[in-house]
């Protein structure tokens, strides 16, 4: 974890920092309609950003479901951060938000394994190890090619 990262929260307007952030990463993010639809609910909902020395590297975009349910709608980090515990800040500083707010269930959907991908694969694994559970994969939501998988674990 870097000594310097840090997290602000907020409920509107992370239209530029998210879309900052989606171009580096092309191998996640690189369908420019997908993007601008990620970018479209950054801007409408609440996000976390991470930053380190003033500069954005990390977003988190969660989406409330009703009084009790939480998505993580989107989650990236710059491709130089991966593996440095940005994800992991964002995601412990989201449930204690969460928590708060008296949410009891938080869900994600990623690629599913159906679809071979060594990146997917460890966006699957970093999710799993934070207590999230497989609950449904969905082969064509996305489209044929993307099948997703639904992932979700208890707030708290």
């Amino acid at each position: 974890m870097f000594a310097a990262l840090e997290l602000r929260d907020a409920d509107t307007g992370s239209a530029g920092p998210c879309r900052q952030i989606l171009a580096t990463l092309p191998d996640w993010f690189g369908i420019p309609e997908a993007n601008d639809a990620y970018v479209a609910v950054a801007d409408a909902h609440r996000c976390t950003i991470a930053s380190i020395d003033g500069l954005d590297v990390g977003i988190t975009t969660v989406v409330h479901h009703g009084s009790y349910a939480a998505e993580i709608h989107l989650m990236a980090v710059v491709p130089t951060h991966h593996r440095s515990g940005i994800g992991s800040a964002m995601l412990q500083h989201i449930e204690r938000d969460l928590a708060a707010r008296g949410v009891e269930f938080l869900q994600v959907k990623t690629l599913s394994s159906a679809h071979p991908d060594e990146g997917y694969a460890r966006t699957r694994a970093f999710y799993l190890s934070y207590g999230f559970r497989p609950l449904e994969e969905f082969p064509t939501l996305w489209d044929p090619d993307n099948p997703a998988l639904q992932l979700i674990k208890t707030v708290g």
